[in-house]
């Protein structure tokens, strides 16, 4: 397979080659264990690489789908040194805004209906769009949030670009055939296509605001539907701070063990009994409220996860939380594909190394998403596919793990889990407990009971004229009668010898005429039938069954 260039291409071709060969070299490439997919003979001291402020700043100019991969990297401290996550955070919300007068176009080819205000200045700039303050006719404020113009021409060309090149890692490179770059590549893609969908995002809103409203301490900003299409999101403005911007005075003065509690308990419903959750609470898209409340925004990102790995995973926390690194190990077995090279005893020993190392860590270093992120990259390492949904969940919690010790620097996440299990089983009894799920189940149980005589008055009367028969099928059931039929005749020939030698020993007493070597002839023959098929039993067994044995490695 070779990498097909397209001349159209060519500029971007150029910017990305620049970028990997400036950070191919770098403390990064070594870190995210990379370094196959780069010539590094040479070792080059970090201190002569790049800065890392210049990484934030390198894939901010390279537009839109690059700040999008700086931001999730951002938050992933597992995979950078932790020098490249502070400018890397700023791609969250600190990107250079467009525009007023493509504000303007965008909301007037959009929208029917005006705002009574708008103002021009946007409060933050991301990736995929802007925000703004405005106030509907009735003075209603509320958060505008725009998308950049153009954005979805420029992130598809940038996906030919990134397709190709994963495409050829992935045939040529040991790392790339490990770790599936066009299966990540396609999921990004459908995550930024998603993100790009602001009416998707405002269902998101709604259907995230409805599963969390028992949680009295979070808020999730609610849509305007008439002042939303898919370009233009407008949504209650909520006064707060991002949970960063807090000044070291206010969080001494802030009750966080409540706050940080309920925050991880939300999660918790989302992922093990909603099935939906917010995937991107990095401390940008968390704000404390000016009345001691949670807020989460920017739903563009949401995971999904089906009932049966829903229950795996509630599995897999427990056992991570009790330091049971052996049903750990089954579980991501079991919810994993495995490819020829999977190295069982390897990603065990790792797994219960990784257990143990989370066991004794301090509160300050407890991390439950980074335990989860490094079992995730430790199947793939040792040849197991692990589930896109493990991943993600993993980098959700490690930035709720981030956002909790924001709140409360003593918050124990395993405490809390361990505290929430019961409640969480009770839930997800009571959403599977549903009138149509009922329903069901007394459908079945009625046909069950309907037809149960019928069938006992059956059964009984084939047993009373000896009609019954029972038919078991077996694997190679052939090869298991010529197994037993073989055993049978090496005991039966055994039985034989036996008898052969006790009646040669009882004619050896007695004294006859016809004799060899001055013995009862008949007692002398009888043992030498007895040597001989002794002798032809040996052969058999040892020879014989060697080149049986030869037969099935071959």
């Amino acid at each position: 397979m070779k990498l097909k260039f397209q001349t159209i291409h060519l500029k971007r071709y150029k910017e990305i080659a620049t970028l990997l060969w400036k950070y191919g070299r770098s403390d990064i490439v070594r870190q995210m264990g990379v370094d196959d997919l780069f010539d590094a003979r040479e070792e080059v001291p970090v201190k002569n690489g790049p800065a890392p402020e210049e990484l934030a700043n390198d894939l901010e100019a390279m537009g839109p789908t690059f700040i999008k991969i700086g931001q999730l990297l951002s938050s992933r401290s597992d995979l950078l040194p932790e020098a490249y996550l502070k400018p890397l955070s700023r791609l969250q919300d600190n990107i250079k805004p467009f525009s007023f007068e493509e504000v303007e176009q965008i909301i007037l080819s959009e929208l029917s209906k005006a705002f009574s205000e708008f103002d021009p200045k946007p409060i933050a700039a991301a990736s995929l769009g802007q925000v703004h303050l405005a106030a509907l006719r009735d003075g209603r404020k509320v958060i505008v949030k725009v998308q950049r113009p153009e954005i979805r021409k420029q992130i598809a060309e940038d996906f030919e670009v990134l397709t190709q090149i994963a495409e050829f890692l992935d045939a040529h490179t040991e790392f790339g055939r490990r770790y599936r770059f066009l299966t990540v590549l396609d999921e990004f893609r459908m995550t930024i296509q998603q993100e790009l969908n602001y009416e998707r995002e405002a269902q998101n809103l709604v259907t995230l605001g409805e599963n969390l409203v028992e949680f009295e301490k979070i808020r999730v900003p609610q849509p305007v539907a008439d002042y939303t299409t898919r370009s233009v999101l407008t949504m209650d403005y909520i006064q707060g701070r991002k949970i960063t911007a807090l000044s070291p005075l206010t969080r001494l003065d802030l009750n966080g063990a409540p706050l940080a509690s309920e925050l991880f308990n939300a999660y918790l419903k989302q992922i093990m009994v909603d099935g939906m959750f917010h995937a991107d609470p990095h401390p940008g898209n968390v704000f404390l409220t000016d009345d001691g409340h949670i807020a989460l925004i920017d739903l563009g990102m949401v995971g999904r996860i089906a009932p049966t790995l829903q229950e795996n995973l509630l599995k897999l926390l427990i056992a991570v939380s009790e330091g049971d690194n052996e049903q750990a190990g089954d579980i991501i077995i079991g919810i994993s594909r495995t490819d020829e090279n999977f190295n069982k005893e390897q990603f065990r020993r790792r797994i219960a190394q990784i257990i143990a190392a989370s066991q004794n860590q301090s509160l300050e270093q407890l991390n439950v998403g980074k335990s989860l992120l490094d079992m995730s990259k430790t199947a793939i390492d040792n040849g197991l596919f692990v589930p896109s949904e493990l991943t993600l969940l993993g980098k959700t919690l490690l930035q709720l793990d981030e956002i909790g010790k924001i709140i409360d620097p003593a918050f124990d996440p395993y405490a809390a889990f361990r505290h929430d299990i019961k409640t969480l089983l009770a839930q997800r009894l009571r959403k599977h407990a549903s009138q149509g799920t009922v329903v069901n189940s007394l459908l079945d149980l009625k046909n069950l009971f309907t037809h149960l005589p019928a069938r006992l008055n059956r059964i009984l009367d084939a047993v009373a004229n000896s009609e019954l028969e029972v038919k078991v099928k077996t694997v190679d059931a052939q090869m298991l009668v010529e197994g037993f039929q073989k055993v049978a005749n090496r005991i039966t020939a055994g039985v034989i010898l036996g008898s052969l030698i006790l009646g040669a020993s009882l004619l050896m007493r007695i004294q006859t005429s016809f004799t060899i070597f001055g013995y009862p002839a008949l007692a002398i023959l009888c043992f030498l039938a007895a040597a001989t098929g002794g002798f032809w039993l040996l052969f058999s067994i040892f020879f014989q069954d060697e080149k049986i044995k030869k037969k099935k490695k071959l």
